[in-house]
């Protein structure tokens, strides 16, 4: 029998044309690398609720809104399922749970050492959307 994938719910959140994304620590999977900050969704409990839970304890910030999936898609090599949702926050981000926290505009993103699905998100933002009807950037 297949496992259920474990949704993982990453917070995209968007200042002045800067996204938040934050170092993964050691010992982490991906330890290092860059990401959009957020966490697993628990058995029963909404993505926002999720999102929310995982702002407020790793970045001490308080989610206002929380939009649309912008983007999914399965971590390679895991079990995780991660979902990017844009958010609006309220407050100052601090560094609680990874070891640096920045603000970065999408060509600084592109060049730096992603996580693999966030990598793959960044993608899609620089991606110039189909002629056909597209989802808003966030």
């Amino acid at each position: 029998m297949e496992e259920r994938p474990i949704l993982v719910a990453a917070a995209v959140i968007r200042r002045e044309g800067r996204y938040l994304v934050g170092r993964r620590p050691e010992g982490k999977r991906h330890a290092g690398l860059w990401e959009f900050p957020g966490g697993k969704v628990g058995e029963g409990e909404a993505v926002s609720d999720a999102l929310a839970r995982e702002l407020r304890e790793e970045l001490a910030l308080v989610a206002l809104s929380v939009g649309d999936a912008l983007f999914e898609m399965q971590d390679p090599g895991s079990p995780f399922l991660i979902r990017f949702i844009g958010v609006e926050v309220g407050g100052e981000p601090r560094a609680i749970e990874h070891q640096a926290l920045g603000w970065f505009t999408l060509t600084e993103l592109e060049a730096m050492p992603l996580a693999p699905s966030d990598a793959r998100f960044v993608e899609t933002l620089s991606s110039p959307p189909p002629a056909s009807s597209a989802p808003a950037r966030p």
